[in-house]
């Protein structure tokens, strides 16, 4: 009889309220369930971020960066001050190396633990998400011990940090990880391997190597397809290069490589290497050391430009920064991670059932902050 088609349709997939926190509107053409084009639509959520900072000093910057990708704040703080250190020729303590490792590798976790657990919600699991974030919390406390801040820290500062670690802190932080670890596994057992959730993501929306390489995808996305690709590790900043930890990749364990389940279980893997990181950190870290020393008493770098970027948990971001001299940036320019993963949206969900298309956009982490700059 062949293929019979019914008549197409445009839907609107939201949210599109301007109150909620990550605004995206999705234009999908259906026949009946099955999705032959989407279109994904931002511009309700406009931070403003780039044009900002060429109004305020460099300082003042760094608040604005905690907005962007607010679920990984301290990564954004971690990119923009290490960019800024190499345009001004600053060479940090090793303390406040260390320290800087250790609050990106927590917010790491924080962040892949809120991803995970609302990737379940989005396929209709519920408990992991209660378990997920109630680990989150944990961290969010260790933070708050820090800094004062739960979600918006505005702790690395170029040439050092806001706060030393406070007493008590890596007591504190041998907990969690005593704590967190053991707990990978029940999550493994809840949800990764659950028979609904690998039926709902394996096999769906396989992002193909070349394809995500095309588009610009980086961090968990790109490396969910297969390529081993980690700025820690090929383009190491900071002091990564002297820490031992893998980087996890896709391999179609449950499906295919690069669909959406290989995508959720290389940030779960990540949440492992990540703990390795923090225990060498830990161990390592300087006792001596003012994280205030090489703090600049007036930011004012020489005229230049810099690129640099950062792994952040959700890849790839890059700062471009111009300076003319004075004490405000002439201009930066943010790289969003974010913003090429959900570019590919498109080229992946084509085909799929409507259901489908959630799984997909829920498997590449996006925050909206960071992709309407």
């Amino acid at each position: 009889m062949g293929i019979v088609h019914g008549q197409e349709m445009v839907l609107n997939i939201g949210p599109q309220h301007p109150s909620t926190h990550g605004v995206l509107r999705l234009q999908v053409r259906t026949d009946g369930e099955i999705i032959s084009e989407i279109k994904p639509f931002i511009g309700y959520l406009h931070r403003c971020f780039e044009k900002h900072s060429e109004n305020v000093t460099y300082e003042q910057v760094i608040p604005f960066t905690d907005r962007c990708d607010y679920l990984a704040s301290m990564a954004n703080n971690f990119g923009y001050v290490v960019a800024m250190e190499e345009l001004m020729d600053i060479k940090v303590p090793e303390r406040v190396e260390f320290i800087r490792v250790i609050m990106g590798e927590l917010q790491r976790i924080a962040s892949h633990l809120l991803a995970l657990g609302v990737y379940g919600l989005d396929v209709g699991a519920f408990t992991p998400f209660l378990h997920m974030f109630r680990d989150r919390e944990r961290i969010l406390d260790i933070f708050e011990m820090t800094c004062g801040a739960r979600l918006l820290y505005n702790y690395m500062w170029v040439g050092g940090l806001s706060h030393d670690l406070p007493v008590g802190f890596m007591d504190a932080t041998y907990n969690f990880l005593d704590y967190f670890e053991p707990k990978i596994g029940e999550f493994n057992d809840l949800l990764s391997h659950n028979k609904i959730f690998v039926e709902r993501t394996a096999d769906v929306g396989v992002l193909p190597p070349d394809v995500a390489i095309s588009y610009g995808v980086s961090g968990p996305n790109l490396r969910a397809s297969g390529v081993r690709w980690d700025i820690r590790k090929d383009e190491p900043y900071s002091i990564y290069d002297r820490f031992d930890f893998d980087v996890p990749i896709g391999e179609g364990i449950k499906g295919s490589v690069g669909d959406c389940w290989d995508r959720y279980y290389v940030r779960m893997l990540e949440m492992i290497e990540s703990v390795k990181i923090l225990r060498q950190a830990l161990s390592q870290i300087p006792k001596d050391g003012d994280v205030h020393q090489t703090i600049p008493k007036k930011i004012r770098p020489p005229k230049g430009s810099i690129y640099k970027r950062t792994e952040t948990p959700r890849g790839d971001l890059g700062y471009y920064i111009v300076s003319d001299g004075s004490p405000v940036p002439y201009r930066v320019k943010m790289r969003s991670p974010a913003f090429t993963a959900l570019s590919v949206l498109g080229e992946i969900a084509n085909g799929w059932m409507m259901s489908d298309v959630i799984a997909i956009l829920g498997s590449l982490d996006i925050v909206l902050g960071e992709i309407d700059r």
